[in-house]
Protein backbone atom coordinates (compact mmCIF):
# COMPACT_ATOMS: atom_id res chain seq x y z
CA UNK A 1 0.00 0.00 0.00
CA UNK A 2 3.02 2.70 0.73
CA UNK A 3 4.27 2.07 -2.65
CA UNK A 4 0.57 3.03 -4.61
CA UNK A 5 0.92 5.94 -2.34
CA UNK A 6 4.55 6.62 -2.98
CA UNK A 7 3.63 6.20 -6.75
CA UNK A 8 0.32 8.20 -6.52
CA UNK A 9 2.92 11.02 -4.71
CA UNK A 10 5.13 10.70 -7.57
CA UNK A 11 3.00 11.03 -10.61
CA UNK A 12 1.19 13.93 -9.59
CA UNK A 13 4.43 15.63 -8.25
CA UNK A 14 5.56 15.01 -11.94
CA UNK A 15 2.32 16.27 -13.53
CA UNK A 16 2.34 19.81 -11.30
CA UNK A 17 6.05 19.54 -12.49
CA UNK A 18 5.46 19.72 -15.71
CA UNK A 19 2.33 21.83 -15.93
CA UNK A 20 4.54 24.34 -14.44
CA UNK A 21 7.41 23.93 -17.19
CA UNK A 22 4.74 24.15 -19.81
CA UNK A 23 2.92 27.48 -18.32
CA UNK A 24 6.88 28.95 -17.74
CA UNK A 25 7.66 27.98 -21.78
CA UNK A 26 4.56 29.55 -22.68
CA UNK A 27 5.05 32.90 -21.07
CA UNK A 28 8.88 32.63 -22.16
CA UNK A 29 7.28 32.18 -25.70
CA UNK A 30 5.09 35.10 -25.44
CA UNK A 31 7.70 37.74 -23.76
CA UNK A 32 10.09 36.35 -27.01
CA UNK A 33 7.28 37.50 -29.39
CA UNK A 34 6.55 40.79 -27.53
CA UNK A 35 10.43 41.40 -27.97
CA UNK A 36 10.65 40.06 -31.96
CA UNK A 37 7.61 42.54 -32.54
CA UNK A 38 9.85 45.40 -30.74
CA UNK A 39 12.35 44.86 -32.71
CA UNK A 40 10.77 44.70 -35.93
CA UNK A 41 9.30 47.96 -35.43
CA UNK A 42 12.30 49.24 -34.46
CA UNK A 43 14.17 48.38 -37.99
CA UNK A 44 12.96 51.46 -40.02
CA UNK A 45 14.20 53.90 -37.21
CA UNK A 46 17.87 52.50 -36.90
CA UNK A 47 17.80 52.90 -41.63
CA UNK A 48 16.71 56.01 -41.30
CA UNK A 49 19.47 57.21 -38.28
CA UNK A 50 22.00 55.19 -40.62
CA UNK A 51 20.33 57.98 -43.96
CA UNK A 52 20.63 61.12 -41.14
CA UNK A 53 24.29 60.07 -40.06
CA UNK A 54 25.44 60.08 -43.23
CA UNK A 55 23.53 63.10 -44.34
CA UNK A 56 25.70 64.74 -41.38
CA UNK A 57 28.63 63.97 -42.14
CA UNK A 58 28.53 65.16 -45.32
CA UNK A 59 26.88 68.42 -44.39
CA UNK A 60 29.69 68.89 -42.11
CA UNK A 61 32.13 68.10 -44.31
CA UNK A 62 30.65 71.07 -46.50
CA UNK A 63 30.91 73.42 -43.22
CA UNK A 64 34.33 72.33 -43.03
CA UNK A 65 34.45 73.83 -46.57
CA UNK A 66 32.90 77.02 -46.34
CA UNK A 67 34.90 78.08 -42.82
CA UNK A 68 38.08 77.05 -45.02
CA UNK A 69 36.93 79.72 -47.27
CA UNK A 70 35.73 82.08 -45.25
CA UNK A 71 38.89 82.24 -43.34
CA UNK A 72 41.11 82.78 -46.65
CA UNK A 73 39.36 86.20 -47.17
Amino acid sequence: MIERKLTAAFVLALAVQTGGALMWAGAAAQRIEVLEDRVEAARPVAERLARVETKLEAVRAQLDRIENKVERL
